[in-house]
């Protein structure tokens, strides 16, 4: 019987050929990746959340300092409106959900603009029925002169009353956008809540922070 044939050796310059593909493919998809991430977001400078002293849902003393050391996205309701809160509130619910993965690096606060109306109590049943963390996600009330002069003063946004709405709660002007704090209580963004593609560079934006600034 015949004897086997020795197999052929592989050439050492095949090898090299072979090896050399694999680092140019490895490179291509480094190079394809690296072009299609976009770019850092740049952010606003809108002026630093100066000190103040209100209280939350669970009727404890809330202060500035509560949003030093992590991102935090502010929005702004009252309990009683019945047209433009109860979206903005599940829009922030949503933002809840998108930045769960990143635990309390990001956390949000919902500032009451009928204060005097919306008592710890009244805050804490509203959060419940948007299913709101608590470690997470704050609702803020407090003396009305004190909250005004936080919300038109570094938050930029409106609590003026104009009439009375169908359920006899009085019609209060407010900003329907969310604001971005960094973790030294710098405001870096607002972001309209009625645009899609804001509400998603928010997320991104909050994210970035967090990770380049914690």
């Amino acid at each position: 019987m015949p004897e086997a044939a020795a197999p052929t050796p592989i050439p050492g310059k095949r090898i090299l050929l072979a090896l050399l593909g694999v680092v140019i493919v490895a490179v291509a998809i480094v190079a394809i990746t690296i072009l299609r991430r976009p770019p850092d977001p740049k952010f606003e400078d809108l002026g630093v959340v100066s000190p103040f002293t209100l209280t939350d849902e669970r009727g404890q003393p809330f202060t500035a300092e509560a949003l030093r050391g992590h991102v935090t996205i502010v929005s702004f309701l009252f309990t009683r409106c019945d047209t433009i809160c109860p979206v903005t509130t599940m829009k922030m619910a949503n933002l809840q959900e998108k930045t769960f993965d990143v635990g309390d690096r990001v956390k949000l606060v919902s500032f009451s603009v009928d204060p005097t109306y919306d008592t710890p109590a009244r805050l804490t049943v509203y959060a419940e029925r948007f299913h709101a963390d608590p470690e997470r996600w704050r609702f803020i009330t407090g003396p009305e002169d004190k909250v005004r002069t936080l919300i038109e003063g570094p938050f930029m946004t409106s609590m003026m009353r104009e009439g009375t709405q169908s359920n006899g709660a009085p019609n209060i002007a407010h900003g329907g956008y969310f604001l971005l704090v960094d973790p030294t209580l710098r405001i870096r963004g607002t972001y309209d809540s009625n645009d899609i593609h804001r509400l998603d560079e928010l997320v991104r934006d909050a994210r970035f922070l967090a990770r380049t600034m914690i």
